[in-house]
């Protein structure tokens, strides 16, 4: 007959088994419809190549679409707080439905790495925002390198049409704090709404100025409007844009209208013109190869490599977390958060990432590259 002491002892070895292979529950919100769907279709696209464990532990995930609306955007981070009690909310693709879900996932105390560009989801990392990630470049980074390519084109004025979003304003506030060091100066800022199908009036306030250049702060589909119109009008300056339209949609609904444009973007868009001496080419050209694979040559994505990013990640800060804790818990959310913020040198397709208490991004100029648009692809450009 077996002892209580020893069933006693038989009963926690399991109950330690189990808990050392609790899954994991990951919450993925991303815009598959809407003005963010070209952003979110390669995310949730991407997420379907994820590894199925991480460091031994089942990976669970949940893919909701928030259809590109904040409203939708909280209810889902309700749901999968709540309901579906994840460990790690990934999302959503906007800067504006990843601030209406941020203080739903802070409040649940559940750290959330959103695929989003804007400053505001991370900055300044207090409050709420001690819960936030995001692996979009600062705005300085981007800027700063268009800016250094208007100096060497000589020009002197340049105009902004922005999305009237948290996104487009902070592009724009970094691009007018930036530029006077650099001897140019914003002549111009005009604004539009991410469900306008017409730019026309601002174009026109826009070239009134007469800007040497123009500067589109911009995301998805709607990225394209402001320089199909400046083509239209027959503008001959250069045109620059954030990576927020860096995909093959854009190419496809701008055709003529959106060539011979600028772009700061990540590297793994062209990674295979990157230098074999870049630390970004390998990891670059293995999220290529997955991605090409599953959804045809051609199909790349800048923000489906940023849920690529997003998996790198958890597989970094994971064994951390689960030194102090199983997942499903509190105490594990909490870990993997201090986890993702003590990060330093994880390489992935997109930049190299450092974190700290300050910094919620931890990428450096290694994150974005300056392309231009050649005869309908990317070309990078020396």
């Amino acid at each position: 007959m077996t002892s209580i002491p020893k069933l006693a002892a038989l009963a926690a070895a399991m109950a330690f088994a189990l808990a050392a292979h609790a899954d994991i529950n990951v919450g993925v919100m991303v815009s598959t419809t809407g003005p963010g769907a070209t952003l979110g279709i390669p995310e949730a696209n991407t997420t379907r190549l994820w590894p199925t464990e991480i460091a031994g532990q089942k990976l669970n995930v949940t893919i909701l679409n928030d259809e590109s609306d904040t409203t939708t955007a909280a209810k889902n981070a309700t749901k999968l707080t709540s309901e579906n009690k994840v460990d790690v909310i990934v999302g959503p693709s906007l800067t504006p439905t990843s601030l209406s879900a941020l203080d739903i996932a802070a409040q649940a105390r559940t750290p959330m790495i959103s695929l989003a560009g804007g400053g505001a989801i991370i900055d300044p990392p207090d409050g709420p925002r001690r819960w936030a990630f995001r692996m979009a470049p600062p705005e300085s980074i981007a800027v700063s390198l268009a800016l250094d390519h208007m100096v060497a084109q000589g020009v002197k004025k340049v105009g902004v049409i922005a999305l009237a979003t948290s996104f487009g304003e902070g592009y724009t506030k970094t691009l007018e704090k930036m530029a006077p060091a650099k001897g140019i100066q914003v002549v111009a800022v005009e604004r539009y709404n991410q469900t306008d199908t017409s730019v026309t009036s601002q174009t026109l306030r826009l070239l009134s100025a007469q800007p040497d250049a123009v500067y589109v702060m911009s995301s998805g589909t709607p990225g394209a409007l402001p320089p199909i119109e400046l083509s239209k009008r027959g503008f001959k300056g250069s045109i620059y844009q954030t990576q927020g339209v860096a995909n093959a949609d854009f190419l496809r609904v701008g055709g003529k209208g959106v060539e011979g444009g600028y772009m700061t973007v990540g590297p793994v868009l062209v990674a295979e013109q990157l230098p074999d001496s870049s630390v970004l080419k390998k990891p670059a050209l293995d999220y290529v190869k997955r991605y090409e694979a599953a959804n045809g040559t051609g199909s790349r994505s800048l923000f489906g490599a940023s849920a690529w990013t997003a998996v790198m990640w958890l597989e970094a800060a994971v064994p951390q977390a689960l030194k102090k804790a199983k997942p499903g818990t509190v105490e594990f959310r909490t870990a993997l958060r201090d986890a993702l913020e003590s990060m330093k040198e994880v390489v992935t397709p997109e930049a190299v990432f450092s974190m700290s208490e300050t910094n919620h991004n931890g990428s450096d100029q290694r994150s974005q590259v300056l392309v231009r648009i050649v005869d309908g692809a990317w070309k990078l450009q020396k």
